[in-house]
């Protein structure tokens, strides 16, 4: 009898550990709490169960890479998936830290399906770019009927403290939602700071860039209208440390782009926005989170 054959795994698969992680999040609705469905992660990515921080009933969730950051080579995938009635609140314990690389870019990828009557509020913090770093993110989100997404997505301009302003070798951003009409909304951006400020434009006098995003077809028009009124006077605060704007889309919702001049003035700036949302949408009080 010839020897048994073992299989041994292929050296690039044992290469890819702790490079290649996949996180999945499936969340269902169990009475008057969202809680975890089939839901699993992969090295680097670590799981921990919901945290509810009110009676609400969301389960807020913190996406944790203990890794301290994106290197070249890595590619980390974030698959979630949102059932009937599930709320969900998704933030990060810390900035998302790309470091610098000679060649190979890091790259990150969100999909994320939202089922009818969901809510989903995004609000990681900030993505910090080191000098000489490469940087690729998509975040593809599809919304189902009577679905609610509020998106968060911030920038700054590199480790500022220790003069990399603006400094990374190229950082390449998409975001995509598709509403069930299959109206969509995308922003896309492709930064390679170089020796001229015209290459990054506006931005270049500014230390932080950020988006917002609130979308769902089962919001009232009045509503919409509402929350833009809500949200203008926020931006328009401060015009030495913020500058912002407010617009409808092609798909029911709002967007807001801004520019802040130090994370402080970003902060209060997102803690207002959120605010302002949850209370107009909801009737909720602001969401006081808990980062660990």
């Amino acid at each position: 009898m010839s020897p048994r054959r073992i299989h041994r795994p292929e050296a690039a698969s044992t290469a890819a550990i702790g490079r290649a992680g996949t996180l999945t999040l499936h969340y269902v609705r169990e009475g008057t709490r969202t809680v975890f469905g089939k839901t699993n992660s992969q090295t680097p990515w670590h799981l921990f169960p919901p945290i509810y921080l009110d009676d609400s009933g969301a389960a807020y969730t913190l996406l944790l890479n203990p890794s301290g950051g994106l290197v070249a080579g890595d590619h980390l995938t974030i698959d979630m998936r949102l059932e009937e009635a599930a709320h969900v609140l998704i933030s990060t314990p810390s900035a998302n830290r790309v470091y610098r690389s000679l060649r190979d870019e890091s790259v990150q990828e969100i999909r994320i399906r939202l089922a009818s009557g969901s809510r989903l509020e995004w609000f990681p913090e900030q993505t910090i770019p080191f000098a000489g770093s490469r940087f690729r993110q998509s975040i593809d989100v599809m919304l189902a009927p009577e679905s609610v997404l509020v998106l968060w997505d911030a920038l700054a301009s590199g480790r500022i403290a220790s003069g990399e302003r603006w400094a990374f070798n190229r950082l390449c951003n998409e975001i995509r939602i598709t509403a069930a009409s299959g109206r969509r909304l995308i922003e896309r951006y492709d930064l390679a700071p170089g020796s001229s400020d015209a290459d990054i434009g506006l931005a270049h006098e500014w230390d932080y860039v950020a988006s917002l995003f609130v979308a769902g077809d089962a919001v009232a028009d009045s509503l919409w209208h509402r929350l833009e009124a809500e949200i203008a006077p926020i931006l328009d605060a401060r015009p030495d440390r913020l500058l912002g704007g407010v617009s409808r889309p092609e798909l029911p919702g709002l967007a807001v782009k801004l520019l802040a001049r130090a994370a402080p003035d970003l902060g209060a700036a997102c803690d207002a926005l959120w605010s302002a949302v949850r209370r107009t949408l909801w009737g909720l009080p602001p969401a006081v989170l808990r980062k660990y």
